[in-house]
């Protein structure tokens, strides 16, 4: 009997997003329309904010805040290197220089103490991302931007609909990215939204990110050149169907994690996933393993190895930023917590679409290879 194919993420769409994008293809426009701009209404209206603007990736989307609210060449940006990578890429597109802090163990977040000793007179902004699904310390980070006049970016892009002190995240920088890729929870195949509360800032977002319909006519150049950073109505209306459907879908994900929890108790030292006191709902991007002290990044690899060849996709998460060839010869960073997380964590198969007994062989397979790797080591 072959080993099952187990993908690391699969999207839930159902029939309502099929016969929904049916429906735009059949029609006579299928860019950017009314589509996007209902989407963005919806979604501004969920989260709580005055408005969104829908992009093509979450990339464009910190490319665009930070010419927005006028960023320079040089200036000093403050980030954790433990999340998405693509979002932290957008400063070296940009020329903005990132400034790495190290996280918080438990959290995965960036931690506040270290960020506070990173602030310069250089510093023009702080981006903090939900990593994982776990809120960041907002309510620490809110005080020392304000304390600091710094600009407080959000990073949504891998926690949507996760709270903190009952506030869904997105609700408190002055502009937070979400990001519509596998495996986020809801997806749309590519996009991102940034949400706001300022009129001004929507305004320059929305005339950098493209022109519109009415202005394709003209042939004077605009004050401020656009990106054509857009998203489409096909991916729009995907978007909406997922929006209107999120709750149960959200729903759906922490029944898979809660059985993945109920397969680990078998593991020696195995503790619930962690929630900070602040943290009044989290939903996890990834389903995430953190190997004992015994194991080292080769023993992980090795288990991951071990999975994939049983027919089930994991993954490490993930290699740090300023590990990477690129931030290293442009400074780096010294995040020795990141690295030590990094190294011995792993991550498995999360999706509504995941059935009980996959997720038990998963276990046992995950168990099987630790266990030829690390002799046994605890898994918490």
């Amino acid at each position: 009997m072959s080993a099952p194919e187990i993908p690391l993420s699969d999207p839930d769409i159902s029939s309502s997003e099929l016969a929904a994008v049916e429906a735009i293809l059949r029609s006579t426009h299928i860019s950017a329309g009314e589509q996007v701009e209902a989407f963005e209404s919806a979604f501004a209206a969920y989260h709580g904010r005055r408005y969104a603007v829908a992009v093509a990736s979450p990339t464009l989307a910190l490319m665009l805040c930070l010419r927005a609210y006028e960023l320079r060449a040089g200036d000093e940006v403050i980030l954790s290197p433990y999340s998405w990578w693509q979002i932290g890429h957008a400063l070296a597109w940009y020329g903005a220089q990132p400034v790495f802090a190290d996280i918080d163990y438990y959290s995965g977040t960036i931690s506040p103490k270290g960020t506070e000793t990173l602030i310069t007179e250089k510093t023009r902004a702080i981006l903090a991302g939900n990593t994982k699904g776990h809120p960041a310390f907002w309510q620490e980070l809110r005080r020392m931007a304000n304390e600091n006049g710094l600009l407080l970016l959000e990073d949504s892009t891998e926690a949507i609909g996760s709270r903190y002190q009952d506030k869904l995240v997105g609700s408190f920088g002055d502009s937070a990215i979400f990001a519509f890729a596998q495996p986020s929870a809801m997806v749309c195949g590519e996009g991102a939204m940034i949400v706001t509360d300022d009129t001004e800032t929507v305004s320059r977002l929305r005339q950098y990110r493209a022109r519109g319909i009415s202005e394709r006519g003209s042939v004077v150049a605009p004050t401020r050149p656009p990106l054509q950073a857009e998203m489409s109505d096909i991916q729009a209306t995907i978007g909406l169907v997922q929006l209107a459907r999120l709750d149960g879908i959200l729903q759906r994900r922490q029944q898979v994690e809660a059985l993945y929890f109920e397969y680990m108790k078998s593991f020696e030292g195995i503790k619930d996933p962690y929630h900070g006191p602040d943290a009044t709902a989290v939903h996890w991007f990834v389903y995430e393993v953190h190997l004992g002290t015994r194991f080292s990044r080769s023993s992980r690899d090795a288990i991951v190895t071990d999975l994939r060849a049983q027919g089930i996709e994991a993954a490490s998460y993930c290699l740090p930023m300023h590990t990477q060839s690129y931030y290293r010869e442009r400074g780096g960073g010294h995040c020795p917590t990141a690295v030590r997380v990094s190294d011995r964590t792993l991550i498995l198969p999360f999706h509504p679409r995941l059935e009980e007994e996959e997720i038990a062989f998963i276990i046992e397979t995950l168990k099987d290879a630790s266990v030829n790797v690390g002799a046994g080591a605890a898994i918490y």
